[in-house]
């Protein structure tokens, strides 16, 4: 329901003067809405709805339906005319009315005939308000009628001429549509030698020998009736002027042929149309069409020009090749003149057609229905235009205005009836009839005189659901006459709508451009005029716009790879949300490997026709939002093929090939690979690479091989597979291009020479008889060459040659076509033979204790006999200064690369006794020995002594036991012992320096403090100095009877913590608290493991006396096992001896911050414990010191502290 109220939409402010939201009253016309209960209630004058077209052709073999449909309240009535006079139906039994209709069915399929009802029909429906008419319907029969029966003589003519076969199709109507044919229904082919014409003519602008034919046939359908009529078939025979002279020249003058003109080449002159101008008429919104066809030899080609102006490019099209111009639409200002021009080799012509475009009558305003109160004012306005100028005539219910009755509140002036003060008896139907001599437009219009209160039609209680930030319209249709004002409340007590925020429509419809949370509630439309007031509520809701905050991400991947796109929605809770994908605007593929769940879709097992646009679409029943990306495939190209050789030369031939798919991954390169099918058939070799952009390679060829070649593409993802190989290309035979390489002479025996080389292989050969040329002469002296032609094979042997002599020496290559270019000549030698002397005046100079220079002169190069490879020099350790026993001499090598004469030993030993001697090397191997040369090093500083042990620790002593370096390096002179106190913050104390002698291996230290850890640092002495030294800790007892249990060096890092605090009393009845702990945890665990049949550990307890007491579980109460805080790292400050009190050399560390020791423990299958306590350093024999007694305070206090 619309009220046309305002041309424009007013947006309502709060400072103007109404406080309330209303409609005014701008314009006094009113549209009746189409509601249908208001239709119901409303008397209304007819409306024609439905009518037969103006120029109504029927098929005579049917039934004549004429329509004519309208409305109207009350119903109308129908009557109609017939050439201009009523035409009464009730007296033609073959004429009927349809019920409630206007509609006429005339029924000639019984009997009849259609031309009879041929005529221009006019319907009229009318009621108590008026009657308005449809425009002038012209009845005519289609007709398709047959060709005239004709002779139609065979057509002859010479080669070359032009020719028109003309179609005249009978007239018919509608007009047929016009094709030629053969016998076989088959379409004659067209060009631009050959075309149809507009009128349906066949033109040949020159005809040619295959244009001889026996049934060339005009068809012309006639569509209206599906029905095709066909001309007698015309013969057509083209002969050369050779031919007419031998057959028919005797018998026929020149004359007698059709169109007879020579058959030479000539310029272009017009078939169609004739003369140098024509004019041509259109009417306004046809196609017009302009043809111009011609002939000449050779072929014309037509051109097409608007003189002043311009062709218009959107609407103008070239039909048959050009030879017709077609502009749709055409306007007025398509007029002018045209030119068409046809122009061969041999000249132009021209001709030009002035096209004028008529306008039958077209619209400019339409007049509209009015819907008026009574006292109000109106117009009808009824605008039209043509070529010519149309004419306006006026009626009113069907009746001429000028003899129709008499209306004070009417009045006319042109095109214009103009209403005043309207009353009810001013209702009426008003037509206009806008003509010229190109047809006419008809047009009803109402004046309907209504006094109506208002009428709200929108549903009451109407509940708007408008997505937040968008503009809600709330609807408010109404109808009342006179024309009522509007007004709009919110909430439940009315209050009036002052913002600036809204906007009033012309229909009533209330508009917040931007609905907010706060939009939400009631709104209340009120409509009032003089005859009453009507009000309706409706309901707005605002609701969360749906978003799709995880977008899916443009994807490339490769063929045969999964794919998945993520859409994450987030929407108003009240709403439900639909997600589907759609792939390329469309449907997603009915394809299992498309898998759609709540948020991703994924695409399985990808190929190329997946490449597309994939869109999530999320739908509510208020907004739909959508988020696209992009999925591009790529691969490996495919192959390329179609390959194809061209400019076949002996050394070169051209590749060209169509690239494949490049798989939306562009081609970078083409690689060219080459089979030679003779020499290696099956095997494939690089050939060359070229752009992915080129196509084409020029490939160098070698001679006297068998060529196939096959191309592979290239791109980022890989290569393709090769390409289907050309065609095989034969090279003829050449003389070899290069000789053999890797040339070298070397003999395998002192009296003889062995050439080698890498022969050719068969590519390289350039024909067959492949052979090689070996020569060779001495370097040294004046011998002519030597030479030889062996087979293809790689070497050749020399014999009877002095040992180790320089020669020349050359290979050529040659086969049945020639030699290869002269071969440059390489130098080598004759075999070797064992060095015949050896190095004389062998020098030793001692360095150091452990280096030693060795010098000696060299040999004389001719006693080498050889290439020298260097000196070798073999020396052992004949005897130590101390321990001359050696059951074995090992002797050692070092070779001196060259020509030195001079060479350094590393790595002796001190104090030791050396021989050696040195030979010089060829490549057959060593020369004879010097005369041994001996000498000695130098003593050295000692190792670190290979034990340290401390026992028999007591209040104040303690005693050292050691055993001697095992390397000392000389001899021993004394032992350095130097040793200091550490107090309870692991402070040293001050150091205490000790002298042994060197034949003692056992020491006593007095007069130490009691309870006290030291740190010893012990090492031996020889002349040349101090050597390495080794550490250990210990600790005096606390009393006369304490022995310290076994392991009690085991806690380096406990041992740190013992103090002297040992002796108060606090720490005593600490210690005993402690103490009695452990045995509560002992009989709680001794308790659980006996109720669970498992775990023994008392006899495991009883059996180690060590005070480190394992920790028990919390969850069990079993033992577990101990460790520090960094899991078995040491801990610092302190170390602890073994029970034995015995340090390896190697497990000595003379670092005062690690001196801890770990727990490791494992369990018996029975779950019982059977760790052992093991020190950081390695493991010796007990020495007897075990005790099962209990521990100690100070050993308790070493375990827990």
């Amino acid at each position: 329901m619309q009220l046309k109220i305002m041309p424009k939409k007013k947006r309502l402010s709060a400072g103007r003067a109404p406080l309330m939201l209303f409609l005014c009253q701008m314009i006094s016309a009113l549209e009746v809405p189409l509601d249908p209960k208001l239709l119901e209630d409303l008397v209304q004058p007819p409306t024609i709805t439905q009518q037969s077209p103006k120029d109504y052709i029927i098929d005579p073999r049917e039934n004549i339906v004429i329509q004519c449909e309208a409305k109207g309240k009350p119903s109308p009535s129908f009557s109609w005319t017939r050439n201009g006079t009523h035409f009464d139906i009730d007296k033609d039994p073959l004429v009927t009315m349809k019920p409630g209709s206007g509609t006429l069915t005339i029924n000639i399929m019984s009997e009849g005939k259609a031309e009879t009802y041929e005529g221009v029909y006019q319907c009229t429906a009318r009621n108590e308000r008026g009657a308005a008419i449809s425009n002038n319907i012209v009845i005519r029969p289609s007709r398709s009628p047959l060709w005239t029966k004709e002779k139609l003589e065979p057509i002859i003519l010479r080669n070359g001429q032009s020719l028109v076969l003309p179609c005249r199709p009978p007239i018919g109507l509608p007009p047929p549509i016009i094709f030629w044919m053969d016998n076989s229904f088959q379409r004659l082919p067209q060009s631009e030698r050959v075309s149809q014409g507009l009128n349906g003519d066949l033109y040949f602008s020159n005809v040619l020998p295959e244009d001889t034919r026996e049934d060339y046939i005009c068809y012309a359908r006639f569509n209206h009736t599906q029905t095709i009529q066909q001309k007698q078939p015309i013969s057509v025979k083209v002969i050369s002027v050779d031919e007419l002279n031998d057959t028919i020249a005797a018998n026929l003058s020149d004359t007698e042929f059709y169109g007879a003109k020579s058959h030479r080449q000539r310029p272009p002159t017009f078939l169609t149309p004739d003369g140098n101008t024509s004019r041509k008429e259109e009417l306004r919104g046809n196609v017009l069409s302009l043809e111009c066809i011609a002939e000449g030899l050779p072929t014309p080609i037509i051109y097409w020009i608007k003189e002043d102006g311009t062709l218009p490019i959107n609407r103008t099209f070239y039909r048959n090749f050009k030879k017709t111009l077609q502009i749709v639409q055409v306007t007025e200002a398509d007029s002018g003149n045209y030119q068409c021009i046809a122009k061969n080799a041999l000249g132009a012509i021209h001709h030009t057609i002035s096209v004028t475009v008529k306008a039958a009558p077209y619209w400019i305003i339409a007049p509209q229905n009015l819907v008026l109160s009574p006292e109000e004012d109106g117009t009808l306005i009824c605008r039209a235009n043509g070529n010519p100028k149309p004419r306006i005539s006026w009626l009113s219910n069907g009746v001429p205005i000028e003899i129709a009755p008499d209306d004070p509140s009417r009045k006319i002036d042109g095109d214009t009836i103009i209403f005043s003060k309207v009353q009810e008896r001013s209702s009426a139907v008003y037509q206009c009839n806008a003509s010229n001599e190109y047809g006419y437009l008809l047009a009803n219009a109402f004046v309907n005189v209504l006094a109506e209160p208002p009428r709200i039609l929108t549903s009451a209680n109407t509940l708007y659901q408008v997505i937040a930030n968008r503009p809600a319209l709330l609807d408010c249709a109404f109808f009342g006459s006179p024309l009522p004002t509007i007004e709009w409340f919110k909430g439940a007590k009315g209050s009036a709508l002052r913002e600036d925020i809204y906007v009033l429509h012309e229909n009533g419809t209330l508009e917040i451009p931007v609905a907010q949370k706060d939009s939400t509630g009631t709104y209340t439309c009120v409509a009032r005029n003089k005859l009453g007031m009507a009000k309706n509520d409706v309901h707005l809701e605002i609701k969360d716009p749906t978003r799709i905050i995880k977008q899916p991400e443009y994807a490339v991947v490769q063929r045969g790879s999964t794919v998945s796109f993520e859409c994450k929605v987030k929407h108003d809770h009240t709403l439900i949300p639909t997600v589907m994908w759609l792939k390329d605007h469309g449907e997603l593929p009915n394809d299992g490997r498309f898998t759609v769940d709540k948020d991703h879709l994924v695409v399985a097992d990808v190929n190329d026709d997946d490449g597309g646009t994939y869109t999530c679409v999320a739908n509510t029943t208020l907004d739909n939002v959508s988020a696209s990306a992009v999925l591009s495939v790529v691969d490996v190209p495919n192959p390329p093929f179609d390959l194809e050789l061209t400019d076949q030369l002996d050394r070169s031939v051209q590749l060209s090939w169509t690239p494949g798919d490049d798989n939306n991954s562009p081609i970078t390169k083409f690689i060219i690979e080459y089979e030679d099918a003779m020499h290696e058939p099956g095997l494939w070799h690089h050939q060359t690479e070229v752009p992915g952009t080129q196509t084409t390679a020029q490939l160098k060829l070698s001679p006297y091989v068998n060529y196939s070649f096959r191309v592979m593409a290239e791109n980022n993802l890989g290569r393709s597979l090769p390409s289907e190989a050309s065609e095989q290309y034969l090279t003829k035979a050449a003389e070899p291009d290069k000789n053999p390489t890797a040339v070298e002479g070397l003999g395998s025996e002192p009296d003889n020479l062995v050439i080698t080389w890498k022969p050719l292989n068969g590519f390289e050969s350039n024909g067959p008889g492949l052979q090689y040329k070996v020569s060779w002469r001495q370097k040294d002296g004046d011998d002519e060459w030597t030479s030889v032609v062996v087979a293809n094979v790689s070497k050749y042997i020399v014999s009877g040659t002095p040992t180790f002599v320089p020669y020349l020496i050359k290979v050529q290559a040659l086969n049945d076509a020639g030699f290869a270019p002269e071969p440059a000549a390489v130098m080598g030698h004759s075999g070797e033979d064992l060095p015949m002397v050896a190095p004389g005046n062998v020098r030793v100079n001692v360095v150091n204790s452990t280096l030693a220079e060795v010098h000696w002169d060299p040999v004389p190069l001719k006693s080498i006999r050889g290439h020298l490879q260097g000196y070798r020099i073999y020396y052992w350790k004949a005897q130590s200064s101390l321990t001359r026993n050696r059951r074995h001499i090992e002797k050692k090598i070092l070779t001196f690369q060259g020509s030195k004469t001079h060479g350094m030993l590393p790595g002796l030993e001190p104090f030791s006794h050396y021989t050696l001697n040195v030979r010089v090397v060829n490549g057959k191997g060593e020369g004879p020995a010097s005369p041994d040369k001996v000498f000695n090093t130098p003593e050295g500083v000692p190792s670190a002594p290979s034990s340290l042990k401390i026992v028999n620790p007591t209040l104040d002593s303690l005693t050292l036991e050691w055993e001697p370096p095992s390397h000392p390096n000389g001899i021993l002179t004394e032992y350095t012992l130097k040793y200091q106190p550490i107090n309870s913050t692991h402070e040293l104390g001050p150091l205490v320096d000790l002298k042994i002698p060197a034949n003692k291996t056992r020491w006593i230290l007095k007069n130490l403090n009691f309870s006290t850890r030291y740190k010893f640092y012990f090492y031996a002495q020889t002349a040349a100095g101090s050597g390495i030294q080794i550490t250990e800790e210990a600790i005096t007892t606390v009393d006369e009877a304490g022995i310290l249990p076994p392991d009690v060096g085991a806690g380096k890092a406990m041992a740190s913590r013992q103090v002297d605090i040992a002796t108060q009393g606090w720490f005593i009845g600490l210690m005993c608290a402690v103490a009695l702990l452990i045995l509560i945890l002992l009989i709680v665990c001794f308790i659980r493991r006996n109720k669970g049949g498992k775990y023994p550990v008392k006899e495991k307890e009883d059996a180690h006396a060590d005070p480190e007491i394992q920790p028990m579980k919390e969850d069990d109460g079993t033992f577990g096992e101990y460790s520090d805080a960094e899991d078995h790292k040491p801990l610092k400050k302190g170390s602890r001896t073994p029970s034995d009190r015995t340090v390896k050399k190697e497990d000595s560390d003379d670092s005062l911050v690690d001196y801890g020791e770990g727990v490791n423990g494992q369990f018996n299958e029975d779950g019982s414990f059977i760790g052992q306590y093991s020190g950081k350093k390695e493991k010796e024999p007990a020495e007897g010191n075990e005790s099962s007694e209990a521990p100690s305070p100070v050993n308790a206090m070493n375990s827990f502290v």
